[in-house]
């Protein structure tokens, strides 16, 4: 029963993983065959970040209260479902609403990919699936580009959503087939509409606000506005928490401190790499005349670092411990960003393996120390801040000047500052000794034991 939670955990995270890197390649024969402007076309990409961010969080909540594994299903078939309409769209209005709908079925599948997981294996067992789960998505990543470009040669863009049905139909097969512990209830039987509400938008807004900042900068109107709609609509999220019987982000959650410095950690660490690849992809083509293929060969390192770096790291979370591990992978991503202006492939070796370092142990952690029955919601929220990250590290990149006349140092020395910010927040994982004392099978530690993140 294991293996079928980690196949079903696997296949519907790199099937989101491979599709959004598809859709890069699939963009430009989507535009002249419909006709559609750049703007509209960049609304493709954006109509599905907004939706994800939205509602994850949501997402996990109700996996909790009404089970993963139905979640998971609900998620893929309906992915599959908006996938076959964006394959038969008339036109790039019914895309970008389909991408939107993509999203939505996106986030439901998301958080519930990782609470299969903790509710399969013991917390001490976590750390070889979860890397076994940061290797699916790297490959998946690194193969879309490729797949995509087959793909689009051979038989035209529609083709690649095509592909998705089958793909989501099998993780929904799967997901079927694995059973878990039913999920426990307690409290009110419904969630306020409030809280969510307001978090949806505030996220919303963020992630629309963090998108316009290439093109208009921090200090446009827009920009403002939206940043600052984003974060009175935050503090009255928080505030309608307070005050719920039924808060979407539990007590237990909130004061969980791993928890709470996993997001941390993973939220600035992925802004760090993703504004890194952003600066490096404009200094490589645009200043040094490379063309896309010789670009992508210059970053495979990372790629390979990356899927080859997550079962070494899962093996040092066991042997060292979450801040210990932690720690190292933060300080290898910000020598890897600094080292970036070279272009050389050492310095894509070390952020591909730092990165990957963070990833297999802020997710273990905060899986692992999820409160019981609260797997969902830390998941969807682990996955809040691995989405909204990319945005922010695009705007602060595009902010220093990454797309324009600036040297590349500057915004790679604004980035890797960025994601040692992260080093702050492994400090606050638990140590080797913490974790022994918190990881034992069907033992509920408190918020913020550190308890099951040996593994």
């Amino acid at each position: 029963m294991r293996r079928l939670a980690l196949l079903a955990s696997v296949g519907g995270a790199a099937l989101v993983a491979l599709d959004g890197t598809v859709l890069m390649v699939v963009q430009p024969a989507l535009r002249r065959d419909l006709g559609a402007s750049v703007a509209e076309v960049q609304w493709t990409s954006t109509a599905y970040l907004l939706t994800v961010a939205a509602f994850l969080v949501l997402a996990g909540r109700l996996g909790d209260r009404y089970g993963h594994t139905r979640l998971l299903v609900a998620g893929v078939a309906g992915f599959a479902a908006a996938s076959a309409g964006i394959a038969v769209a008339p036109g790039v209005g019914w895309v970008i609403a389909l991408r939107a709908l993509q999203g939505l079925f996106g986030a439901l599948a998301q958080p519930a990919t990782l609470a299969l997981l903790r509710l399969a294996y013991p917390p001490e067992l976590l750390g070889r699936p979860v890397a076994v789960r940061t290797v699916a998505i790297g490959v998946a990543a690194a193969a879309g580009p490729l797949l995509g470009g087959v793909l689009v040669t051979r038989f035209g863009w529609r083709s690649v959503f095509v592909l998705n049905v089958p793909a989501a139909l099998a993780v929904a097969a799967l997901a079927l087939a694995v059973r878990v512990p039913a999920p426990r209830r307690s409290g009110p039987a419904r969630l306020g509409a409030g809280g969510p509400a307001l978090l949806a938008l505030a996220l919303a807004g963020l992630v629309h606000a963090l998108s316009g900042v290439p093109a208009y900068g921090w200090t446009a109107p827009r920009t403002l506005l939206g940043l600052g709609a984003a974060a009175g609509l935050g503090a009255l999220f928080i505030r309608a928490e307070r005050r719920a019987g039924q808060p979407l982000v539990p007590a237990e959650v909130a004061r969980s401190r791993p928890v709470a410095a996993s997001m941390a950690l993973l939220l600035v660490v992925s802004a760090g790499m993703s504004g890194a690849l952003f600066t490096v992809t404009f200094l490589l083509q645009d200043v040094r005349g490379l063309g896309p293929l010789e670009t992508g060969l210059r970053v495979l390192p990372l790629t390979a670092l990356m899927i080859a770096g997550a079962p070494v790291a899962g093996a040092a979370l066991r042997r060292f411990g979450a801040r210990r591990t932690a720690l190292a992978g933060t300080a290898l991503v910000v020598l890897g960003i600094a080292g970036l202006d070279s272009g050389g492939g050492v310095a894509f070796g070390l952020l591909g393996a730092g990165f990957a370092t963070v990833m297999v142990t802020a997710t273990g952690t905060v899986v692992g120390d999820a409160p019981p029955g609260f797997a969902g919601v830390v998941g969807g929220l682990k996955q809040t801040a691995m989405n909204v990250g990319p945005s922010l590290g695009i705007a602060a990149a595009a902010g220093a000047g990454a797309a324009g006349a600036a040297p590349a140092g500057r915004p790679l020395a604004v980035l890797a500052a960025l994601a040692g910010l992260g080093l702050a927040a492994a400090r606050l994982l638990p140590g080797r000794g913490s974790q022994e004392a918190g990881a034992r099978p069907g033992v509920g530690a408190g918020p913020g034991s550190g308890r099951g993140l040996r593994g």
